[in-house]
């Protein structure tokens, strides 16, 4: 039997997702060409829908301008219908989607179903965090590997070499499927055996981004980017080995680490909205500059810093990672910007965050 892929998310990175499939499941045989993407409809400026005009045009225009998806790209509305007969399913929605939209799949899919997540970021619920491939494993009962990565959407699309990882627990089979579906000339993925790792990498960059945004708000420099940069990745490491003991330092080394780190600290979209923030002295909040800058797109990195300070506070680790809360402290409008480099002492991000 042949191997029927959808992709869960049309967003910027969803799409680029479907593009890499599709130039796959055409070029080899135990796949099936079709590949299907679940898009959340809407209504564009023109009046049409955005699967409409996906189908007909062979492009996301709202969320990737300018690149056809592949032929064999199939834009449809209804999540149900999407995944229906499909046994590989790629998770690429906003983090804060997921329990929804896994839900909602609950009984609509086969128990051999393979799942990879794209997704960024963590749910925090009483009994404490639980990473997106976690969600979507207990939820539907299948098994959910994650793939993360120095992949800025845009560069990707315009076949720019790059690299990604997939991380996986058990199945190494099932990695190397991944791998196989992904991986292109430009775009070079390689398994590891450590998907909290991966997983935990993919999360927490994006509040170092954060902070390298005010840095670059501020305009205060490369020396201090760079440290900003070497604290947050030493934080990482060290949040993701207090929470899960089994992470292998070398993961970090991984695309999804130091890469991963570096290139959305340079160039993604949590730092440039939190430049603006900086800029603007916090005087605009980071939801008015996510409407204003990300077309629709959403930012992950306020609400990871949100969930990851609950689970410090939860746990009375605040003061022993101290770029982490202060990211929290400012981006709720308790601490300036510059509070970003006044990390010395971290009991004063704990005091404005209470």
């Amino acid at each position: 039997m042949k191997n029927k892929v959808t992709v869960v998310g049309s967003g910027n990175w969803g799409s680029v997702a479907a593009k890499l499939i599709a130039s796959n499941t055409v070029r080899l045989s135990s796949f099936d060409d079709e590949v299907r993407m679940w898009v959340f409809e809407e209504k564009l400026p023109s009046g049409e829908k955005l699967t409409d005009v996906i189908n007909r045009t062979n492009e996301n225009v709202k969320y990737l301008p300018g690149i056809k998806l592949g032929k064999n790209v199939v834009a449809d509305p209804d999540v149900e219908s999407a995944v229906k007969g499909a046994n590989m399913l790629v998770f690429v929605s906003p983090h804060q989607f997921m329990e929804g939209i896994c839900k909602k799949l609950v009984g609509k899919i086969g128990k051999d179903t393979e799942g990879i997540s794209l997704v960024k970021g963590m749910e925090v619920k009483k009994e404490g965090p639980c990473m997106i491939s976690t969600l979507i494993s207990k939820t539907l009962g299948i098994n959910c590997s994650v793939l993360m990565g120095a992949n800025i959407a845009n560069e990707i699309a315009l076949e720019k070499f790059s690299e990604a990882t997939v991380g996986y627990s058990k199945n190494k089979e099932a990695a190397e499927k991944w791998v196989q579906l992904f991986g292109t000339p430009y775009f070079i993925v390689s398994a590891v055996q450590d998907v909290e790792g991966v997983e935990m990498c993919g999360t927490l960059k994006n509040i170092v981004a954060i902070a390298a945004g005010f840095v670059d708000g501020m305009e205060m420099g490369n020396n201090t980017k760079a440290a900003i940069m070497r604290i947050g990745l030493k934080e990482m490491i060290k949040f993701s080995k207090m929470l899960f003991p089994s992470v292998k330092d070398s993961t970090f080394f991984e695309s999804c680490g130091v890469a991963d780190l570096i290139t959305t600290c340079l160039g993604g979209r949590n730092r440039k909205v939190a430049d603006a923030y900086a800029k603007n002295q916090g005087k605009r909040s980071f939801d008015q500059l996510e409407a204003e800058l990300l077309n629709g797109q959403k930012l992950q990195g306020v609400l990871t810093a949100k969930e990851v300070y609950e689970v410090l506070s939860d746990r009375g680790w605040v003061e022993q990672f101290p770029l982490f809360s202060t990211v929290h402290a400012i981006s709720i409008g308790r601490l300036p910007p510059s509070a970003i480099v006044e990390l010395g002492d971290s009991r004063s991000a704990n005091k404005q965050c209470k």
